[in-house]
């Protein structure tokens, strides 16, 4: 295998000045390889001179950078099992004790920063932790994704009984929506809750659910059937569509719930296939009324799908801070990589795709805080980074040559990590049908 890339050559952008951080990280800091360099973290704060956000969002991101880099510079990165369950849970720890996770749950009487999700908030930390750590922003998103319908549809005996242990990381919560046979199209969901008395029966399965194995709290959504019916995928024709579908807080150890099956990916993290048969959950614990599963499901993923295209965001910005750092360092040809033209195009490129993919995610993210519907600006903002940060960390592998597919080189752990967010939370297709849809409704609307 070669390690030389196709010569080519350039400028260093110029770096400004360290920003102070507001506040001084609860963890002692530390230098390593896995540590983005001090010229290469100036830049991945450029953007928050952006109108987009207000001084309290600048601070955030600003201290939670200060945090990572003292917090995560020389965190592991498991591939064995249990090695990265034990290190989510550490995460979740960290980020809950020292009050980060405040941020992904809405009610500050229920431990929340605000009384609402801020979008940007969510952004920015996804962005931030993604920069350092892909599974502390698997961390801080699933605690966030997990409990966002109970922080939105849930009653307040509900939040406060859940929201707070997930706010100081002392409980995990997963967001169970995908089935063996119902991953972009929900309307195929079989997992049923027949309704006898005050409980709610559930039978069935869920796949693909991020934390299964390692919860303490899942939001179940299922098909809702009346009392009385039969329940499960085996005991009726399948059903489709959405009115009936439910939510319901189930939790770990309940009689009836297990964990079928644990799934190994290429990026690690805690991945499991859910099974329920005859499991009892009290209607106390569905949130929202009988019907509104759907609904539920749906704002909670509006809410998070832009923090998708932010984590997508971070892991492109740290591919091009290595890469430009490798390309100034790398010498060949008695010049350094980066003085050859096809190195600046290359870097060009992936520095103009990285600016375009944060334009769209925080304009998403702004006009859902100032109330707007952001249906086709998400999709957009997501399409665009997911996609756009898979072809600048390939970028980053090639200028790494033969080293950037050794195993535990950063643009190689990169490499694995971006490839989910363009198939979680509405995979790079079902985004462009819903620009397409976005845009051809409002035409007929205007030309109606």
């Amino acid at each position: 295998m070669s390690s030389n890339p196709s010569p080519a050559a350039g400028t260093t952008p110029t770096a400004g000045p360290t920003p102070t951080p507001t506040s001084t990280p609860t963890t002692p800091g530390a230098s390593g390889p896995h540590a983005p360099s001090a010229a290469a973290a100036d830049p991945a704060l450029d953007h928050l001179d952006w109108p987009f956000f207000e001084g309290r969002h600048r601070r955030f991101a600003e201290s939670l950078d200060a945090w990572a880099r003292a917090a995560l510079a020389e965190a592991p990165h498991p591939h064995d099992r249990a090695a990265v369950d034990a290190r989510c849970r550490d995460l979740v720890r960290q980020l809950g004790r020292d009050g980060w996770l405040r941020h992904a749950v809405a009610g500050v009487a229920h431990g929340g920063a605000s009384d609402v999700l801020d979008t940007r908030m969510l952004c920015l930390a996804r962005e931030t932790l993604a920069r350092h750590d892909g599974l502390a922003d698997f961390a801080f998103a699933m605690q966030g994704l997990g409990s966002g319908a109970i922080s939105l549809a849930g009653t307040d005996e509900q939040r406060a009984r859940w929201l707070p242990r997930v706010a100081r990381g002392e409980a995990i919560a997963a967001f169970a929506l995908s089935e063996p046979d119902a991953g972009s199209d929900v309307a195929a969901m079989q997992c049923a809750a027949r309704i006898e008395g005050d409980h709610a029966v559930l039978d069935g399965t869920k796949t693909w659910i991020s934390n299964g194995g390692i919860a303490d709290v899942y939001v179940v959504f299922v098909r809702e059937h009346a009392s009385g019916a039969p329940a499960g995928a085996a005991a009726e024709a399948p059903r489709r569509g959405t009115r009936d579908i439910g939510a319901y807080v189930v939790e770990a150890g309940t009689p009836g719930f297990e964990i079928a099956e644990r799934l190994d990916v290429i990026a690690p993290h805690p991945l499991a296939t859910l099974r329920f048969a005859n499991c009892r959950v009290p209607l106390a614990q569905r949130l929202g009324p009988a019907g509104e599963g759907f609904k539920i499901a749906m704002r909670t993923l509006d809410v998070f799908r832009t923090s998708v295209a932010a984590a997508a965001l971070g892991f492109a910005r740290r591919a091009l801070a290595e890469g430009l750092d490798r390309s100034l360092a790398r010498r060949m040809f008695d010049a350094r990589l980066a003085d050859f033209q096809l190195t600046q195009a290359r870097l060009a490129q992936m520095a103009t795709t990285v600016d375009a993919a944060a334009l769209l995610t925080y304009r998403a993210a702004w006009r859902r805080d100032q109330g707007h519907a952001v249906t086709r600006e998400a999709a957009m903002a997501k399409l665009a980074a997911t996609e756009g940060a898979q072809q600048v960390i390939d970028a980053a592998v090639q200028l790494f040559g033969g080293q950037g597919v050794r195993s535990g080189e950063t643009v190689e752990r990169l490499y694995r990590e971006i490839r989910a967010l363009r198939i979680y939370e509405g995979a790079s297709e079902v985004q462009q049908l819903i620009i397409g849809r976005e845009l051809v409704r409002a035409a007929t609307q205007a030309g109606g």
